[in-house]
């Protein structure tokens, strides 16, 4: 079988082969019609472009590199889900560089990811969304970058993110609602921005119901379901136990659930438990839990969308965006009994 080339789409499409060279690179300066027909070659032909070739004409790599340390494997593999989508439509792929670095030596990682591999541009997640220095550095060494889910939009950047604190009132209300004035909180990884975030949303609707914030029945976790269990045990056999636990993730959420089992404690009769992010582990254990639905997915589609048109365009220095979470209400809530 003869194989397909540009030349080959672009004598299928009647076009030429710079057309079919920027459709290819989702460039500007295509008719919806004449992009509609080029991609139509594409299909029916089944091309598949050369990516060495493709990066030696353009000297790029036609490579996103996405940068991540978050010990919630849900999180992560819905944030590659909505990069891989993009990079898809837009014909790059992507690269996953795990990183437990902090300081310098993430500096010196990055730099050296970058010398090997050639990126076209990185997207940094929590809890790399917001550490100055890192930005710093991609910004002097001219390389585009996105930040998923970042706190401060201070930077002159482009910003995907949802409203934690919001959505963390959000939920810290609804246990109000449901008659709850005891309600422990499980804090996230000391790294993550989001784990102050959140804090401050269930801070915000305690101080609005006249609530005083107890520090007997806040624990530090870091969104593991080890530090979840471990935070539970010790507010559970507190003294005067909560009548509700918020856990600043699902996996610590699940965790508080195993030991209000483990301790006898019913669920949601006797302790009502929230989780956050809506991971697959809410909905498969029982009872189900309620939590805060964040379009992570989508998020990281976008970020990644803009950052392919920044680097095709330099049209995009800075663009925010912020989604909202949703509250989703399953059997590990109840209202509080009074004796």
């Amino acid at each position: 079988m003869e194989k397909v080339t540009i030349n080959s789409v672009a004598k299928y499409a009647g076009v030429s082969k710079k057309t079919v060279s920027r459709v290819l690179n989702n460039e500007p300066n295509v008719s919806p019609a004449t992009r509609e027909k080029v991609e139509a070659a594409f299909k029916e032909l089944d091309y598949r472009p050369n990516p060495i070739a493709r990066g030696l004409a353009h000297n790029r790599s036609f490579i996103i590199g996405c940068l991540y340390d978050n010990p919630s494997k849900s999180y992560i593999t819905r944030v590659q889900s909505g990069a891989l989508e993009a990079c898809q439509k837009y014909n790059y792929n992507l690269l996953i560089h795990p990183c437990e670095l902090r300081g310098e030596e993430l500096i010196d990682n990055v730099a050296s990811l970058l010398s090997t591999s050639r990126l076209d541009g990185i997207v940094l997640t929590p809890p790399f969304s917001d550490q100055p220095e890192l930005v710093a550095f991609l910004k002097q060494k001219q390389i585009p970058y996105a930040r998923v889910a970042p706190v401060t939009l201070d930077d002159e950047s482009i910003s995907i993110r949802s409203n934690d604190t919001q959505a963390a009132y959000q939920i810290t209300n609804l246990l109000l609602e449901l008659g709850h004035k005891r309600i422990a909180f499980i804090k996230g990884h000391p790294d993550h921005s989001v784990t102050e975030a959140r804090f401050a949303g269930y801070k915000q609707a305690l101080k609005e119901h006249q609530i005083d914030v107890d520090l007997e029945i806040v624990a530090e976790g870091n969104f593991s379901y080890h530090s979840g269990e471990d935070s539970a045990r010790r507010i559970l056999n507190h003294a005067k136990p909560p009548s509700a636990v918020f856990a600043s993730n699902d996996y610590m959420a699940a965790a508080v659930l195993k030991v209000a089992s483990q301790l006898s404690i019913s669920v949601p009769e006797q302790l009502s438990i929230v989780g956050f992010d809506n991971a697959p582990i809410a909905r498969h254990i029982w009872p189900g839990l309620t939590t805060i639905a964040q379009p992570v997915e989508e998020m990281t589609y976008t970020a990644v969308s803009k950052l392919v048109e920044k680097i095709n365009t330099s049209d995009i220095d800075i663009y925010y965006e912020t989604f909202p979470g949703k509250l989703i209400t399953r059997e590990s809530t109840a209202a509080l009994k009074t004796k």
